[in-house]
């Protein structure tokens, strides 16, 4: 499940009025079986049967029967033995969505979301109870209640609708990298100029200095494109702009990167409210700006919304060299078709 599928099932549950509860599976990579002969080395602590005890623990070896964390396949044995345990009840998924099962009946239905151990749960409160059950025959469970806290999000119930947001896990960057002190901003970035000379994002010329390895700017893009792809898309365009230098960033893009930051510490607090009762209609936006950016960069975007809230967005630079500005917003438009 990846972050879009997930938000777009919190719009489902605020419009549809429905439940949303989380289950962690203890130990779940545990439960696979392998279908390689895996050996390990004898672990300390392990006791030697009688028939191998004059013998050193170098030079045997168990056989494993389970997989166990840290092999290359166990989480794929792991979805394989959840997957035929819930379509044996009767659940359903397809390619599309490998890691979402569904599961309906008379009174109602229940959506199970998984990734990786956390099974998110959607639906009714009856087929909800239902397969909390049916997890609970099957595997050692802990059922952490309704969903407040999945994929690094924070996730609130209000009356109204259901608000996710990232602000714990915003605080925690600007404190890694120094900005918790620093005076907020109301943008995300500076104007930018149409001539190459004076904008700010230009790359980097010959007479100034890379930026070493002292300063963290591969650590501060991938903490703000976290942030970016999954509750700010707000922030999404600047994030991509900076990323693009990150093979030889210098003080101006470090400067810009800090203005991100300096947005982000003055909003804190924002994120995505998905309001409850809302028309759970999907509308989509795309653009292309063809010859718009002073670099060339044939910048593209797009957004899709569920009841006025986003679900999913993307701010991208263009592979293909378009003629036009029709053909570039044509390219813009089929990369948000793929994306949705």
């Amino acid at each position: 499940m990846d972050a879009i599928t997930f938000r777009f099932l919190m719009s489902l549950a605020a419009s549809q009025n429905l439940e949303m509860y989380l289950m962690d599976v203890v130990t779940a990579y545990l439960y696979g079986s392998l279908e390689n002969e895996i050996y390990m080395k004898i672990p300390e602590g392990l006791k030697m049967p009688e028939d191998l005890k004059s013998k050193a623990k170098e030079i045997c070896s168990v056989r494993l029967q389970r997989s166990l964390y840290g092999l290359k396949q166990s989480g794929r044995m792991w979805y394989n033995r959840l997957s035929e345990y819930l379509l044996s009840k009767d659940y359903v998924n397809n390619a599309i969505c490998p890691c979402v099962f569904i599961k309906k009946s008379s009174s109602g239905f229940v959506i199970i979301a998984v990734y990786v151990d956390d099974l998110n749960m959607i639906g009714t409160q009856k087929e909800i109870d239902d397969a909390r059950t049916h997890m609970k025959e099957e595997f050692e469970m802990k059922d952490l209640g309704k969903t407040k806290f999945c994929l690094g999000l924070q996730i609130e119930h209000f009356q109204d609708g259901i608000f996710v947001h990232q602000s714990n896990y915003t605080k925690r960057v600007l404190k890694r990298f120094y900005m918790d002190k620093a005076t907020p901003l109301s943008t995300p970035m500076v104007n930018r100029s149409l001539d190459v000379e004076k904008d700010p994002f230009r790359p980097c010329e010959d007479n100034e200095e890379v930026l070493g390895p002292e300063v963290p700017y591969m650590s501060a893009i991938g903490g703000l494109m976290y942030l970016a792809n999954c509750t700010r898309p707000d922030i999404a365009f600047a994030t991509n702009l900076l990323a693009r230098y990150s093979s030889s960033p210098t003080r101006r893009h470090w400067n810009g990167i800090k203005h991100i930051f300096r947005y982000l510490q003055g909003s804190i607090d924002l994120g995505l409210f998905y309001p409850k009762n809302s028309k759970c209609v999907l509308v989509g936006f795309a653009d292309a700006g063809y010859l718009s950016d002073p670099h060339k960069a044939r910048s593209q975007g797009y957004v899709f919304t569920i009841g006025g809230t986003a679900v999913s967005w993307r701010s991208q630079k263009q592979t293909l060299v378009a003629t036009s500005s029709n053909y570039a917003e044509t390219i813009a438009l089929h990369e948000a078709c793929r994306g949705v």
